[in-house]
């Protein structure tokens, strides 16, 4: 049996969190020698931070960013805890200046190999996957389904 890595950083509800953990995440990605996929990783960690600060996090509370990294270094799945409630899905932005948000998820459901959320009490873990060179870890579609909503 092959044990994960893991690591988590707690992110307080302010702007300057999600550079924080970029930062957070470039180093650990850094430490496992898994930079193959790095602009992928980090790219994905905004999005789902700035999605947990803006939709996920009410005030006075924040959030957790916790990674694992997986089958013996050939996986890395990113996770983000927060206290808020729903469901997020992926939605086509719309026209005009309205379209400018809501683009966080069409970009993790295209960059990472899978993603999903899972529940927790109180709130959702959104999570993405990565292996190593694009390789997909395990079975998924990448979008977020009855089946990846189960795996947190």
């Amino acid at each position: 049996m092959q044990l994960s890595l893991l690591r988590e950083r707690f992110c307080r509800r302010e702007r300057r969190s999600v550079p924080a953990a970029r930062e957070f995440v470039r180093a650990a990605v850094a430490d496992w020698g898994f930079g193959a996929r790095l602009d992928d990783v980090l790219l994905c960690v905004s999005e789902l931070a700035t999605n947990a600060l803006m939709h996920g996090v009410s005030p006075g509370r924040g959030y957790l960013v916790r990674l694992l990294l997986r089958e013996g270094g050939a996986a890395l799945r990113v996770e983000v805890h927060d206290s808020g409630s729903g469901e997020p899905a992926v939605r086509e932005p719309g026209p005009g200046p309205a379209g400018e948000s809501g683009r966080g998820l069409l970009i993790v459901a295209a960059v990472a190999d899978r993603w999903g959320v899972g529940e927790r009490d109180p709130g959702k873990v959104v999570w993405c996957e990565f292996g190593a060179c694009g390789e997909r870890p395990g079975p998924g579609s990448g979008t977020l389904g009855a089946a990846a909503y189960s795996e947190a």
